[in-house]
This record gives structure tokens, C-alpha cells and sequence, in this order.
């Protein structure tokens, strides 16, 4: 009887996401950079809110999410109206697909883009299209050569994930102005707090109709392990989006903790400052040991190897340390290591140990 209960086509033929490792076998005590998480962990507000929202755990959460909507608004500058939040901006990707494609569409993103594009789009029937990047860079005129009367949804990184690497606003703008007239363009801005005066897009989001923006509070603000995101556009997407959104997907300890993050402005800039200063000491070290790395703008770097042997032997060689970074193979990367700017100790270790590796096969 079991043969007659299937899923929808297509569903088996997605890929299981598989997150950044957190264990070392025999290890209890190894450095996690295989998740970009911030090392500095959340803010003590965001704490402190968390601690105090167990005290109404009996009750229900609120389903309009008003008062992170309102902090997110005041801190950026945006219209509350316009924000819909969710569990990680994974769950507005997969909101985005559900809601604006199926069978017969095409939804279009970089080949070294986020993996969730691809799981979301085809856990919504829809095809997915994956096109080339330039030098492991977003490339417009690509991603235009390969939209079509069938494309519904473009979502691009930025910046991206796992390369670091970003475009200009610019060329943002004249991919929202070329796309075909049902296409959606959304700008993933799961690291945009990481650049220095970039609002992620959000200016796009504000003036065309065809452009949304997704944010996290899982990287800078330390929030990762909540589970919070949320998404900014035309009020008309966002009305689609409640009408799929689970009225109560976030808890009230998501929503208390969300807000006091936002408003705790303090620890965002901390964190970025940290972040740019230790990255660059980074990529600047691991380049004087033969290990070159693209201009990172997020917070870790995507350190490239003579070819996928090599990477694979450096990151036996790091577990081997108690370091943990991510291969990324399933990304189309298979010579290359992804590792998460940690602290300064972290990011010393790292240094150390692959200079170690690099000696040894010398």
C-alpha cells in the first residue's frame, strides 16, 4: 500500500541541505567557523528580552509581529507595513517560491548561490536555472541571457554566499529595470550589515514594484540559533506573503529577542568593526601562505586551493587542529574552504594551522 502514498514529482530529487559541521570526533573543545556565526554571540539586550519572555510562554504570540515590524522600521528607515518576518529568511525564500512559483515557471540565481534557492523552488514544482558567475562574481548581463517568458522569481546574494564577492547597486538597478515584466527580482541581504553604508537593497525595494529585499538576524546580531529573518517590497507582495505565512511562526521569545537586537545598535557596530578588521588580517595571512581568497565583503572569506584534493587535505588537516570550516563542494567549489571570521584567537589559529598544512606539503 506504501507505493501508492508518494510526495509531489519532483520532491525527492532535492538535495538535503547539510549545515556546517559542529563536531569533531574525539574533540570537545573545537572552534566552529563553519556557519558564519557571530562569534561575539547576540547583544545583551537580546538576551536580557529572551530571558524575560519565559515568563509569558502560556501565552500565544502576537500574529502581526507590530512591534519588531516597528523596530526594523525605525532603525532602517522603512515602512512597517511593508515588512513581513519570518522563521530565518529561509522561510521568506521559501514563502517567495510557494507563492509565485509552480510547475512551468523558472526561477533563476547564480551557480554558486544559496542552496535554498534551488530546495524552495523546486519544493514548489517550479525549475530552477542555475547561471554562471563571472570570477565567482554575480553577472547581470548572465542572469538576463537567461530569463524568459517563464521566469517568475530571481534571487541573487548580496553579498553572496559562499564567495563574499558583491555588486554594485548599479547593476542591481539595471537588473530590476531588464527583467521580463512578471519577474520578481529579490535581493538576499543576509550579510548586508557587514558593508559599511549599504542598505541592502532596501532603496530598490522601496521604489519598484519588481524588487524585494530578505534580511537575517541570524549573522550579525547572533540570533542563529532563534531562527528570525524577515522580508521588505511593494506592499502588494507582502499581502501575498501574509496570506501564506503561518499566522503564528514565531514565538514570542523570537519576537522579544528580534527587537531588542534591532535596537541595540551598539552591538551591530561592534561586531562589523571586529569583522572588517579581522578579515582582512585573515585573507592578508592566509595569501602569504599561497592561500588566495576573492575581496570578502561578509563575514568570512572563501579560501581557494590548487584544486579539490588539496582542500579536502586542509580541512582533515584543521579538524585535525580542532578547527572546523566548511568544504563547498556542493556549491560548485570543490577546491575551495569557506571559514567564518571568529575572533581574533580563531582567526590566529586558522593562520597558524594552514601554514602548518601548507609547510608540510612543501
Amino acid at each position: 500500500m506504501t507505493d501508492y502514498i508518494r510526495p509531489q514529482p519532483g520532491i525527492m530529487d532535492i538535495a538535503l541541505y547539510e549545515g556546517g559541521k559542529a563536531h569533531v570526533a574525539g574533540l570537545s573543545d573545537a572552534v566552529k567557523l563553519s556557519s558564519n556565526e557571530n562569534p561575539f554571540g547576540p547583544s545583551d539586550r537580546a538576551k536580557d528580552a529572551y530571558t524575560r519572555a519565559v515568563h509569558k510562554l502560556h501565552r500565544y504570540p502576537n500574529t502581526d509581529h507590530a512591534a519588531l515590524r516597528e523596530a526594523i522600521g525605525d532603525v532602517h528607515g522603512l515602512d512597517p507595513a511593508r515588512i513581513v518576518c519570518g522563521v530565518g529568511s529561509d522561510e521568506i525564500i521559501h514563502m517567495l517560491c510557494q507563492a509565485y512559483a509552480g510547475p512551468r515557471d523558472e526561477v533563476v540565481f547564480t551557480e554558486h548561490g544559496f542552496l535554498m534557492y534551488r530546495i524552495s523552488t523546486m519544493a514548489a514544482g517550479a525549475t530552477p536555472v542555475s547561471v554562471p558567475e563571472r570570477e565567482r562574481t554575480t553577472d547581470v548581463d548572465a542572469i538576463l541571457a537567461a530569463c524568459n517568458t517563464r521566469t517568475r522569481l530571481v534571487f541573487i546574494a548580496n553579498p553572496n554566499n559562499p564567495t563574499g564577492t558583491m555588486i554594485g547597486l548599479p547593476e542591481i538597478e539595471r537588473l530590476a529595470q531588464a527583467l521580463p515584466k512578471q519577474a520578481v527580482l529579490v535581493i538576499d541581504g543576509a550579510y548586508a550589515e557587514y558593508v559599511e553604508g549599504y542598505d541592502g537593497g532596501a532603496q530598490l525595494a522601496t521604489d519598484r514594484p519588481n524588487v524585494f529585499m530578505t534580511r537575517t538576524f541570524s549573522k550579525i546580531y547572533g540570533l542563529g540559533g532563534l531562527r528570525i529573518g524577515w522580508g521588505y517590497g511593494p506592499k502588494a507582495i507582502i499581502d501575498v506573503l501574509n496570506r501564506v505565512r503561518g499566522p503564528f511562526n514565531l514565538s514570542t521569545a523570537q519576537l522579544d529577542a528580534a527587537e531588542a537586537a534591532m535596537r541595540d545598535r551598539d552591538h551591530v557596530e561592534r561586531s562589523r568593526d571586529e569583522n572588517t578588521r579581522l578579515r582582512a588580517w585573515l585573507a592578508a595571512a592566509l595569501a602569504e601562505r599561497g592561500v588566495p581568497s576573492d575581496t570578502s565583503m561578509a563575514n568570512f572569506i572563501l579560501a581557494r586551493f590548487a584544486d579539490a584534493t588539496e582542500a579536502e587535505a586542509c580541512d582533515t588537516w584543521l579538524q585535525s587542529q580542532g578547527l572546523i570550516v566548511r568544504r563547498v563542494a556542493g556549491y560548485g567549489l570543490p577546491h575551495c574552504l569557506r571559514i567564518t571570521i571568529g575572533d581574533e584567537a580563531s582567526c590566529r589559529r586558522v593562520a597558524h594551522a594552514i601554514g602548518q598544512f601548507k609547510g608540510q606539503k612543501a
